[in-house]
């Protein structure tokens, strides 16, 4: 089959694999039919990850149609439409049965790699790392899906592929960081990035109640796609961030605000930004954590910082005595992708919701590695690539 391998920093081919194979009885193998480029496999593209290997299949952003089912699994038929949650979970042990889905203690198998890096180890990720259990990703042809009558919801009938791809990641991780803020009404969200997990968090808050949103980003076709939820729109590169939301608020600073940009945030005007870059350029930080500092800074005492952005390591210089002394929530989390599918589904049915506007640039999977450096640089008014294998 074709897919996408990665073969070192900003090298990205499209080639011949093997085929996937059912391995275990809960397994079942997908032809896929819809998968997207993320913004978190750009943090693979551009070297950040550790542990990726010469021809790793990348994505994580995944539906297709069922074409073989392991014995043990009685939930899923041959012929099922079905989108594939980018956790894998096994449904059974102590943080699936809580719903933590992405806590899930079973299915990284490299799980004592990522321990001495984080303490503990998350659920395994499709196509994300030799940290996160070396899984084939869901940009090819065909995907094997581990624990597959746990993972994958089934497309209901007048559904499009565009319309329900996105369950796969970015609408539930975005709708978690608008329900970490445990929205209010009237309340005033900032949101820095209008990616596209930013502009699920924006649309998110509108549905959840927010009074208003702040979006924050500089790419202009970005803040036009949150204007047109009704986002008021901020820019980076023109105004002071700080300043602006103060006087917004009158002083008190958002109501929430949501980090979803993490660990590669683009330089700012503020010196703090300039030296994460030189830190990381220079191997003596991991991360550029310049949006999760200014997020502190710009909520109001007693409000929660909601984050999604992916980091990686060790953060520097975040102000904790800022958080501590003004009585901050801090919320944050790899998606439990399978608690929210279901409510999302139901919005997606109902019609609160299309995700497929955030929808710029549809291809094939030969048109991949450029089309990660389109995504990367931000060029062609690039939002979001949804490949059709």
């Amino acid at each position: 089959m074709k897919a996408l391998t990665w073969h070192g920093k900003h090298d990205i081919r499209c080639e011949s694999v093997p085929d996937p194979q059912i391995q275990d009885g809960r397994d079942a193998i997908i032809k896929v039919t819809a998968c997207a480029i993320c913004g978190s496999d750009l943090h693979l593209y551009d070297g950040v990850m550790p542990e990726m290997r010469s021809g790793d299949i990348m994505g994580h952003e995944t539906m297709g149609e069922v074409v073989e089912v392991g014995k043990q699994n009685s939930k899923l038929k041959v012929g099922d439409r079905v989108v594939v949650p980018f956790t894998i979970s096994c449904g059974e042990c102590f943080f699936c049965r809580r719903g933590f889905y992405s806590g899930c203690e079973r299915s990284n198998p490299d799980h004592s790699k990522v321990t001495k890096l984080w303490g503990n180890s998350p659920a395994g990720l499709f196509g994300y790392s030799h940290l996160l259990g070396g899984y084939s990703g869901g940009q090819a042809e065909y995907l094997r899906v581990p624990y597959a009558d746990v993972g994958p919801i089934k497309v209901p009938e007048g559904l499009s592929d565009e319309q329900v791809l996105f369950l796969s990641d970015i609408f539930p991780t975005g709708y978690m960081a608008a329900d970490f803020c445990n929205i209010q009404p009237d309340d005033t969200i900032a949101i820095w990035g209008c990616g596209p997990v930013g502009q699920m968090a924006i649309r998110s808050a509108f549905l959840l109640g927010a009074g208003r949103v702040i979006a924050i980003d500089t790419v202009p076709e970005r803040l036009a796609l949150a204007a047109e939820a009704g986002a008021l729109t901020l820019d980076f590169l023109q105004e002071d961030i700080y300043d602006r939301i103060m006087e917004l608020t009158h002083g008190r600073g958002a109501d929430a605000c949501i980090d979803a940009v993490g660990t590669e945030a683009d330089a700012a005007a503020s010196w703090d930004s300039r030296v994460d870059r030189v830190k990381v350029a220079l191997f003596m930080g991991t991360d550029r954590p310049h949006v999760l500092r200014q997020a502190i800074h710009c909520c109001r005492n007693f409000g929660t910082v909601s984050i999604v952005g992916v980091y990686g390591g060790f953060l520097d210089k975040i102000p904790m005595g800022s958080a501590i002394n003004r009585g901050l929530t801090f919320r944050m989390a790899q998606t439990p992708v399978q608690h929210y599918l279901p409510i999302l589904m139901e919005r997606i049915q109902k019609g609160d919701i299309d995700p497929s506007f955030v929808i710029t640039h549809r291809a094939t999977l030969e048109d991949g590695p450029e089309l990660y450096k389109t995504f990367r640089d931000k060029q062609d008014g690039c939002i979001k690539v949804v490949m059709k294998p």
